[in-house]
């Protein structure tokens, strides 16, 4: 008994459609009359079409069932298609490879939209804004802390601040004083989320107990 595996047979181009319409399309390659082979074409064009019935209101589907049929072939297949048939290069075109930006971050815990900000402050023609460098290392104490999971020190953010605009930006570490109160809220959230769960156990335990004075009460009965 001859057995007949798959990995004997000729390789699916399109494994979705299956093994028959493979072979339906093999068997339209031994049709010598082209108007018949183009008959038998639409009628497995239609079978395929068949398979997918929610996308046949979809643009352009049976666009894509004759590619199908084009690709299924290996391309040989010669029958008069209302579409033009595609090429082995067309469809082999490998997308152009993306270049991405290898940009130098100096400090990675304050991201380089932080470094950006601060270069774009320090070259402005009339010098730097206070109030817009104070709201940049705002944003740089937010995102190391972030990161660090702690607060940083107001010395070191000015001194970054300074490393990062190479001198242009320089200010007091004492107009940092009114961020010593930033990020407090997580703590509060996971204070308010123990009492919730606090009063569901309490709730829990003032059932237990009724049912279980209940059941004394039925004992003594």
């Amino acid at each position: 008994m001859r057995k007949n595996y798959n990995y004997t047979r000729r390789k699916l181009y399109l494994p979705e459609y299956g093994r028959h319409i493979h072979e339906m399309i093999d068997s339209l390659l031994l049709i010598e009359d082209r108007a018949e082979r183009t008959r038998q074409a639409k009628a497995v064009i239609a079978v395929m079409g068949n398979l997918n019935p929610l996308l046949r209101d979809t643009a352009d589907f049976k666009h894509k069932l004759w590619d199908h049929l084009f690709i299924m072939s290996d391309f040989q297949l010669d029958v008069d298609s209302p579409y033009p048939q595609p090429s082995r290069q067309e469809l082999e075109l490998k997308p152009k490879k993306l270049r991405y930006p290898q940009s130098h971050i100096v400090f990675k815990h304050y991201g380089k939209y932080a470094h950006q900000m601060v270069r774009k402050i320090a070259s402005r023609p009339g010098g730097f804004s206070m109030d817009d460098a104070l709201c940049v290392a705002h944003f740089m104490r937010s995102k190391s802390y972030e990161f660090n999971n702690e607060h940083p020190n107001n010395g070191s953010i000015v001194r970054d601040v300074r490393i990062m605009s190479e001198g242009g930006i320089s200010f007091d570490p004492a107009l940092l004083q009114s961020m010593r109160h930033d990020y407090h809220r997580r703590p509060q959230q996971r204070n308010q989320k123990g009492r919730n769960n606090s009063r569901r156990n309490n709730n829990n335990r003032g059932k237990f107990h009724g049912k279980q004075r209940h059941y004394h009460n039925n004992n003594r009965k």
